[in-house]
C-alpha cells in the first residue's frame, strides 16, 4: 500500500462524486482521486494498471456491477488480492442485510454517507487518518 497513491473512487453520483473530492481537499489530503462510474471500470482499471491505490472507496449501488460484486471479484483474484488494497463502502445504504453481505467480502469498512456536509467531512478525515496510519503486506516506511 502506497500512502501517496491515488484514492479509487467507485462513485456513480456525479454530486457525491464533487462533495467527497471536496471534502477530501479540505482535509488536505493531496492524493490523486480517480473516478468510476461502474464496477466494470475499476475491475479493468486495477486488471491493467500497475499503479498501487492507496485506497478504494466504493458504492453499493452501482450500474453493472454493484460494490459487493466488486469486492469479491477483487478477493477472488490472487493478483488483485494479493495487492492488499484496503477497500471500504461509502454508501447511502445502511440496510443490515446489505451490511451482513458486505462483511461477508472481508471488507475493511462500511460506512453510511451523511447527507450533512460538515458530518461527511468528519467522517472522511476519520477514515483517511486511520489509513494513513496503517501498514499492510508490502509497504514500509
Amino acid at each position: 500500500m502506497s500512502h501517496s497513491g491515488p484514492i479509487f473512487l467507485v462513485e456513480d453520483d456525479e454530486d457525491d462524486q464533487l462533495l467527497i473530492t471536496q471534502a477530501l481537499r479540505e482535509i488536505g489530503i493531496t492524493n490523486r482521486v480517480l473516478f468510476f462510474q461502474d464496477g466494470i471500470q475499476v475491475i479493468e482499471y486495477l486488471g491493467s494498471s500497475h499503479e498501487q491505490p492507496f485506497l478504494i472507496i466504493c458504492d453499493i449501488n452501482l450500474p453493472l456491477m454493484n460494490g459487493i460484486e466488486i469486492r469479491n471479484y477483487i478477493e477472488n483474484s490472487p493478483l488483485l488480492k494479493e495487492r492488499a488494497v484496503p477497500f471500504l463502502f461509502f454508501t447511502t445504504s445502511d440496510h443490515s442485510k446489505t451490511v451482513q453481505e458486505a462483511f461477508k467480502t472481508t471488507v475493511q469498512g462500511y460506512f453510511v454517507k451523511s447527507s450533512n456536509y460538515p458530518k461527511l467531512k468528519e467522517d472522511l478525515s476519520i477514515i483517511l487518518k486511520y489509513w494513513q496510519l496503517c501498514l499492510l503486506p508490502g509497504f514500509m516506511r
